[in-house]
Parts: C-alpha cells; structure tokens; sequence
C-alpha cells in the first residue's frame, strides 16, 4: 500500500515512521526525551498531570448512525458533529510539520471477528504501546492491510472548551461514521486502549452478536477456559496470570459461537506494590526489555524502578506483549467457558471471599457490577477507595445500553452451561481499616479450588443479606474466613454495614428492573 496518511486528512507532516520495530522505537523515544530507561531494559514514561483516564472528557459524536442505540447519559456524552471537524482540523493543521509514528495492528484474535486497526501519534512511545498491546500483523497482512478505525493521538494539542464545546483541554472524540478516534490533551496510554475497547463494544453486538467482555482469560490443562470480570484493582490481571493455567488474555474479550478470543495482543498490568513471591510472572515482565511502565517511580541514578512508590499516582501500570507470560495461548483464542466469576474488591468486608451464584444471580451481579474502585485509576478520584457500581464491570466502555450485553451474556451462560461465581478480592473480618486485605494466595486457592470442581460436592450455606451460597469449607483455606458473619469479631456491626450495602445494591439495580425479567430482580434478597 502507498505509505501515506491523506485518507486520514494528513498531507503536510514531515515524516512518517511506519510499524517501526521495538529496538527502533525505543531509539526514537529516548532521542525525543519522552522517558527513560531502566535497569533491566523497561522504558518508564511519567504522563503527569493525567495519570489515569478522563472519564468526564469522553464523547460520542452524535450523528444519525449511531443516535438512536447510543447509551447517552453520564457514560456517553454527545458533541456535535460540526464540533468534531473543527476539532479535528485544527489537530491536522497543529502535526503540520512533525513527525507522527503509526502502526497497524488488529484488534481480535479470532479470524471471524478481527477488526484492522490504526494507531498515529506523536509521541514513540505510544507507538510502541501500540505494537506491544494490539495484535501483530505478519509481514504479509501489512501488504494488505486496511484500517477500519484509526486513533489519532496529539498530546500536546488542547481543546479550548469556550470555542470547541468541550469540558477541558483533555478530549477523547469517538466518531463512529467516519470511523476515526482523536486524542488530545493528555498522554495517558489507558486512553487509546480503551477507545478501541468501546469501538468493539459498540460494533460487536450490533454487527456479529458477539459478546465483547472486560474479563481475563485463561484456560486449565483439561482445556476448561475460566473468565475473570472485574474493574481495575480487583484482580483480573492477576489471577488469570496462574503457573498452572495458560492465559488466553488479561482484560478484553469476546465470546462468539465458537469460544472466546482476546481482543488484543498484549497485557496492561496494574503494578502498585506488585510482589514477587505472590505474582512471579507480572513482576519478571517489569524487568524486562519490550515493556512500558507508566508513571512508575524510578531512580534516574541507579536506574531502579520501585513498585511501592505511589508518589505519581496509585494507577502505577505496565504495558507488555502477552508471550512475556509464560505459556500464554498463542492464538489468542479458547472454548466456551466452564466457569465465569465476577471479582469484586470490596472496601466493607461483608461479601464472602468466594460464592456460588444462580444464573438470575449472575445476571443481577453482571448488572450490577460492584467494587470498591481503587484510587488513582481515574483523574479527580479521592485517595480513598469508594464503593461504586459499574454495570457489566466496564461501565465507561459501554456504548449500549447494559441490558444488551447481560442478554447476550445470559444466552450463553444458558446455552453452555457456566457456573458462575461472585469472588471479594478485597476485605475480610471488616472494612478498609478494621478488616485486613485478602491475600492473592488465598484468593488463588479459593478459586482454584472452584475451577478445579474441589467445590462441587461441598455443603453450601446461604447469607441472609445478599442470597449468596457461600461454602462451608474449602481446602487450605481457615472454615472462619469463608463466611463473613463469622469472620468479624462484632456480629452486630456486621449485620449493620451488610444491611447498608445491600440497600446500596437496591437503590442501583432500580435503573435496570424495568429492563430486565422478574426473576432477575428477585435473585437479590428483598
């Protein structure tokens, strides 16, 4: 194909670097001061003062196409179309003159659903995360290679919000009829990770009735694939990484008539106080030439990254490609489910580590999606972590309504037969500051023990507060911890903040009851 951007509107750049390889791009960035490098060969990038996403900065243009399906509201905001083109124009006439990196990449492992992506930047490093996140193409499918969604990503350029119509200098514009993202004001690479994300979530069902996932994958040696929803911080990268299972992916999936398949080509890891003895196969890849650590702290003298230093932020990360985890599927790809568990990180302590959840529960919970969302993931978070709910696990990312990927997901879970499990990554025998943080071993025997079918003969008992069957044993695992009530040291206490999270849970679900069956609505105890 020509080497040129000028179906994209960019005639006046001075030169293009086109799929330049990781050596070559590393060489870039340190000769354009866009970070450093560190002992062990990671280049560290600080993208101070965004250090996380801009939630409040994201719109969907809204025009005919897409108007009418769009999911408007606090998650998608609309921005008029003429408001877009003068935006975008005056991006175009801003690279005029500079250089701008590109890759091609895919976005989807299976062959059915791969959708040819786009990424330009100004910066080498974005491109570098580019190739390291999204699917390769071989040699041969770049010859070929035509996009159907590009990103275009200028950091230095701002918005002006009294002309452009925008909340701030940070915008993140996603036009689905011209099939085009811009990026502006802010380098933080979660932004064009997860821009692709809502493209596929909005095209997938609508085009393939496929179901797009913010779920880790993996899949044990008798070939059974497990997922692992959950919003950042509760997990998902982590306990999908298992010595003893091969990870299909860390973050996004889909899931088609066929099986599941990654999105991507690459993990995006949460590195804040990572541990070498409890996460072995994350923390060797901070070490290791071909990854990006994102607004991790380094020592510019000795060159050491420090990984419990939240001085930057809490949203410390790490961008690698997936074959940096030892026997990660290659094809990207897995059977239907044999388990599905929804991970929740919550700051009340009151939910078991681990129960079993009927198929109208998962749905409630699917809906539902609660955590306590750790700070510094988002711009303009306190530092202390807050209870939210985020339907489908992946709120922000959902550019249809919630109903449509619960349908989908239910369809499947009774088509398939997946057992469904609600997993507490977060506190046990109280709150933030009473209890004590679950550990990751322990969290890993739990749900071992659920993948493994250790749980399928045990006796369960059900909480009164939320319905859940939660077991009475589980091996390696004290029987104390397994059940909430018995786990805190004042009972009444106990009885109190459940009651009050569970009132939490009502008030939320309320937006979905007019939506969904009424089965649904009464898997949550009245």
């Amino acid at each position: 194909m020509a080497h040129d951007l000028t179906e994209h509107g960019i005639t006046t750049s001075t030169t293009i670097y086109w799929n330049q390889t990781t050596p070559a791009l590393y060489e870039a960035a340190i000769r354009n001061r866009e970070g450093l490098l560190a002992q062990n060969g990671p280049f560290v990038v600080v993208t101070a003062p965004h250090t996380g996403r801009s939630p409040n900065d994201k719109y969907i243009i809204d025009e005919p196409g897409c108007r009418d399906v769009i999911w408007w509201g606090e998650v998608n905001r609309p921005l008029a179309q003429e408001r877009f083109h003068a935006l975008h124009r005056q991006m175009l006439d801003h690279v005029a003159g500079k250089g701008l990196y590109v890759q091609d990449c895919f976005a989807g492992a299976s062959p059915r659903c791969r959708m040819p992506i786009r990424i330009i930047t100004e910066k080498a490093w974005h491109s570098l995360l580019a190739r390291s996140l999204f699917i390769r193409p071989a040699a041969e499918e770049l010859k070929s290679h035509r996009p159907e969604f590009t990103v275009l990503c200028v950091p230095s350029f701002t918005a002006v919000p009294e002309r452009d119509g925008v909340r701030s200098g940070v915008f993140i514009l996603i036009n689905f009829a011209a099939r085009l993202v811009l990026i502006g004001g802010t380098a933080y690479g979660g932004e064009i990770k997860k821009a692709i994300f809502t493209i596929m979530n909005y095209l997938m069902p609508r085009d393939q009735g496929t179901l797009p996932m913010h779920c880790s994958a993996n899949v044990g040696a008798g070939g059974d694939t497990a997922l692992f929803f959950g919003l950042s911080g509760t997990g998902k990268t982590s306990l999908s990484a298992d010595p003893n299972r091969q990870l299909i992916g860390d973050d996004e999936h889909g899931w088609d008539d066929e099986g599941v398949f990654n999105f991507e080509g690459g993990c995006y890891a949460k590195v804040i106080n990572l541990s070498a003895t409890m996460e072995p196969e994350i923390f060797t890849c901070t070490r290791r030439f071909g990854t990006i650590m994102e607004n991790v702290v380094m020592n510019r003298d000795s060159r050491e990254v420090d990984l419990n230093d939240d001085s930057l932020t809490e949203n410390t990360r790490a961008f690698y490609p997936i074959d940096f985890i030892p026997g990660a599927v290659s094809s990207g790809v897995g059977d239907h489910p044999k388990n599905i568990l929804f991970l929740t990180c919550d700051a009340f302590g009151v939910l078991p580590p681990l129960a079993r959840l009927t198929p109208d529960q998962a749905m409630y919970h699917f809906l539902s999606g609660y955590t306590a969302r750790i700070a510094g993931t988002e711009d303009g978070m306190s530092r202390e972590p807050q209870a939210v709910f985020s339907a489908c696990f992946g709120a922000p990312f959902l550019p249809l309504h919630p109903t449509v990927y619960a349908e989908l997901l239910k369809a499947r879970i009774h088509r398939h037969g997946a057992c469904c499990w609600l997993v507490n990554t977060g506190w046990s025998g109280g709150g933030v500051g009473t209890g004590a943080r679950i550990r990751i071993d322990q969290t890993r025997a739990i749900v071992n023990a659920a993948l493994d079918g250790k749980l399928d003969t045990a006796p369960f008992v059900r909480d009164p507060f939320f319905g859940l069957h939660i077991p009475a044993a589980c091996p390696d695992i004290p029987a104390g911890m397994l059940n909430p009530c018995e786990a805190w040291a004042d009972r009444e206490d106990y009885a109190r903040t459940a009651r009050n999270l569970a009132a939490r849970f009502r008030a939320n679900f309320a937006q979905f009851e007019n939506h969904v069956s009424p089965e649904i609505t009464a898997a949550f105890p009245q």
